[in-house]
């Protein structure tokens, strides 16, 4: 799929867009029976960003990480389980589709999942540039603690990925956790989040042939901050795939958590260079040819790994 092809790619970079959430944590409750208008009002922003993003060029876009409300995650409460919807004609996924279809634009939309057995998953849904949807991807590493800014608890919400998430033709991938897609830009993978600390993420998406991988977040912390800038490049070059990170950026509204953003795309040979007009939309030009080019360091990871010796002997 490479074959010296640039691929324009987006990403967006924004807030919760319902803009009549309480101002205390005490008040959320006002919150029951409008989670349906604040989930449409997400969406409506995020189909008017596809929008801007396929005017500037791009061919694929990624969401942010839950990107139909504010992150919940931040406490524990009940009523935010009832924005969970349905991963093929849940309401989200019905407007995606059709958009996607009208503008021609590949779209990943990282949703809140309920699956017909009951079970709540954080999952991004791939959707071609027809309206099909090629399969999804469900977060594999869920993290609950506290940092200095506050404590998040996705535990209370949903479950780590059960590895069923499809195996429709699309998929290339012969490891059920990690789907790649096949897709009219490249081979696409996804890691949300917290999947993104761990060496086998990158490594198992890579080894199955992913070209670009995107990883939509929702992060805050110094630690967090720290090591955004350093995480991507290394798996970048590590594994030769373009990676985009996206985060979200601002504050929401009860919780006042400071997300600093900070969206990027590189490659292994380095950051590729913002291209959007858009204040919500990075937007980047990928070249493909580079992952399959000699690298100009003159290293050959490929040929000169030595995985026998890693793992001790039992």
């Amino acid at each position: 799929m490479s074959d010296g092809r640039v691929v324009r790619a987006a990403m967006t970079q924004t807030i919760n867009a319902y803009r009549d959430m309480p101002t205390t944590l005490a008040a959320l409750g006002e919150l029951r029976g409008k989670l349906d208008v604040l989930r449409a009002t997400n969406v409506d922003h995020h189909l008017e960003l596809m929008k801007s993003a396929r005017d500037q060029g791009a061919r694929i876009i990624c969401f942010g990480e839950l990107f139909t409300g504010p992150y919940f995650a931040l406490g524990k409460d009940s009523m935010w389980l009832e924005l969970a919807e349905d991963a093929q004609d849940g309401p989200t996924i019905t407007a995606v589709r059709a958009t996607a279809r009208r503008l021609g634009l590949i779209t990943i939309a990282p949703i809140f999942e309920l699956d017909p057995s009951g079970q709540r998953f954080n999952t991004a849904v791939v959707v071609d540039e027809r309206g099909d949807v090629l399969g999804k991807y469900r977060k594999t590493h869920i993290p609950h603690g506290t940092n200095e800014q506050g404590s998040f608890h996705e535990n209370f919400y949903y479950a780590p990925s059960d590895g069923k998430t499809g195996h429709g033709p699309a998929n290339i991938s012969h490891n059920d956790y990690f789907p790649v897609f096949t897709t009219s830009v490249g081979h696409v993978g996804v890691a949300i989040c917290y999947d993104r600390h761990f060496g086998g993420v990158m490594h198992s998406l890579a080894s199955e042939g992913a070209e670009i991988v995107f990883c939509p977040a929702v992060t805050f912390g110094s630690k967090s901050e720290r090591m955004w800038p350093l995480e991507f490049p290394v798996d970048a070059a590590r594994h030769a795939i373009f990676i985009g990170g996206s985060n979200r950026k601002g504050v929401e509204p009860p919780w006042r958590r400071p997300y600093f953003g900070q969206t990027y795309f590189v490659g292994p040979n380095g950051f590729a260079p913002d291209l959007s007009s858009h204040p919500n939309l990075i937007i980047a030009d990928l070249d493909l040819s580079e992952l399959t080019a000699n690298d100009p360091s003159g290293w050959n990871l490929p040929r000169d790994i030595r995985p026998e010796i890693y793992l001790p002997r039992r």
